[in-house]
């Protein structure tokens, strides 16, 4: 079992984040392409709209599935060997969504494409946490994350692009030449990387634990875009609920659990993860409202709400640089509870404002939050992960990325549920109109997102201050 960082190349250290980064590149631009092209998706395959969910709920039902058992994997058959062969079943599967002539076919080939989108994610920040020394995560996590952004920048456009002037068919073909490029970089600089021990699998709590995120998934979904009736959410919640319950408890018992009770005795870990949870919600929102709020409620054009949101993305990716200098001279305690009440705040003021707020105002507010919104995901991912050691590792990295899917999820449909209910209000005079109640939404989003930051002070005033620099001639 490995008990410290393998000693690699320079070569090697300085490419391995490129290679990392197309992962996380994939996955960000398919989250946020194909919400463009679904009404044309259903005219070309005669669907409802409305039926058109399936091909969203199964990708991400197939992935808050897998990603439990991603830990596991990676160690039991080879982190080289899982990560290529995530990107490559990825590829595999936007080449059958493009072939696809009917709704079956299309949400069959989501499914496939979903078991290599679970793995890539959790692989890369594992390859990440093999490589190199805890005192470089926060730069490396920085780097690695920056083409991710570019995801939520480009999809949009894009896929209204290729909609309007070639077929919704593109929109999966274009993963097809990255996942390539991302193959042959994986065979041609990714090392093989010891992973944390080929222990057992515990297939009865990857069935509760899987049971759990599904029907928990589906419940927040139902709040959401499904609209399901309230009952059914409920049920689905207690249900998703209890397999977690007796996931948790059968843990405590047995030798290899996915995900041992133990994780949490690292107090970094602990106040991760919660702090992943809750603090998401606003930055799950905030793709979801912005777009809506501009098109809506300001009369925007798809262009130029679409052009809008350049800033965010723009000033998230500076922002990155900033992140190793902030922790270190202040820790993360002060920076991760000073910014996600800060981040709290910028979204509830997004409710002040209306069709009288200048249009360079509106993008400086756009552009701070990016940055602002950056440096937390940065800070959060680095300070669940950088105490763990190797043999946990694995372990941790994949909750972390169940939270992360799931906290995104319940921003959405938190977004969606109050933005549903202030608008039935309007016919009833509580609220004056749609803006008012996309103004009411903002601030309850803000405010949510403001409590967070009581999690962030149980960290120890210290940590991640002053971390110390690697030997210099690691990477030269």
């Amino acid at each position: 079992m490995p008990t410290s960082t393998p000693i690699l190349d320079a070569r090697t250290l300085r490419w391995l984040p490129w290679v990392v980064a197309i992962a996380f590149f994939m996955q960000s631009l398919d989250g946020t392409i194909l919400n463009t092209a679904l009404p044309a998706m259903a005219r070309s395959l005669n669907e409802d709209p409305l039926r058109m969910q399936s091909v969203v709920i199964a990708y991400m039902l197939t992935v808050a599935l897998l990603i439990p058992a991603s830990g596991w994997i990676a160690d039991r058959f080879g982190i080289k060997r899982i990560f290529f062969g995530a990107i490559l079943l990825f590829s595999i599967g936007s080449l059958l969504c493009a072939l696809s002539s009917s709704l079956g076919m299309l949400v069959a080939a989501r499914v496939v494409q979903g078991l290599g989108g679970a793995l890539m994610v959790p692989i890369g920040r594992l390859i990440v946490l093999r490589a190199y020394p805890r005192s470089e995560l926060v730069r490396i996590m920085s780097f690695i994350t920056v083409p991710g952004l570019l995801g939520p920048l480009m999809g949009p456009t894009v896929g209204g692009w290729m909609v309007e002037y070639l077929s919704w068919h593109w929109i999966f073909l274009i993963n097809i030449p990255v996942g390539l490029i991302g193959c042959y970089a994986i065979n041609a600089l990714v090392p093989n990387l010891p992973g944390g021990g080929r222990t057992r699998f515990d297939g009865i709590g990857f069935m509760l634990f899987g049971a759990s995120m599904v029907l928990i998934t589906i419940a927040l979904e139902g709040l959401g875009e499904l609209h399901l009736p309230h009952m059914r959410v409920v049920l689905l919640l207690f249900g998703g609920m209890a397999c977690l319950a007796a996931y948790w408890l059968r843990a405590g018992n047995i030798n290899y659990p996915l995900f041992a009770p133990a994780l949490f005795r690292t107090r970094s870990f602990a106040v991760g993860i919660f702090g992943n949870l809750f603090s998401r919600l606003g930055s799950g929102a905030l793709p979801f409202l912005v777009p809506l709020l501009l098109q809506v409620a300001l009369g925007y054009s798809p262009s130029q709400a679409g052009m809008s949101m350049i800033p965010l993305a723009v000033a998230a990716m500076i922002s990155k640089s900033l992140a190793r200098p902030l922790i270190e001279r202040l820790g993360f305690r002060i920076v991760l509870t000073a910014n996600t009440f800060l981040l709290g705040l910028l979204l509830a003021s997004l409710g002040l404002v209306d069709a009288q707020t200048p249009y360079w105002l509106l993008l400086i507010h756009l552009g701070f939050m990016g940055a602002v919104n950056s440096l937390q995901f940065t800070a959060m991912n680095a300070v669940t992960l950088i105490d763990l050691d190797d043999a946990s590792a694995a372990s941790g990295n994949s909750l972390l990325s169940v939270v992360a899917q799931l906290s995104l999820s319940l921003g959405v449909a938190c977004a969606a549920a109050l933005l549903g209910g202030f608008t039935d209000d309007i016919t009833s005079g509580e609220v004056s109109s749609l803006l008012g109640a996309f103004q009411m939404t903002f601030l309850c989003v803000g405010v949510l997102s403001m409590l967070a930051a009581g999690i962030f002070l149980q960290l120890p005033p210290q940590g991640g201050r002053s971390v110390p620099r690697p030997e210099p001639d690691i990477h030269e």
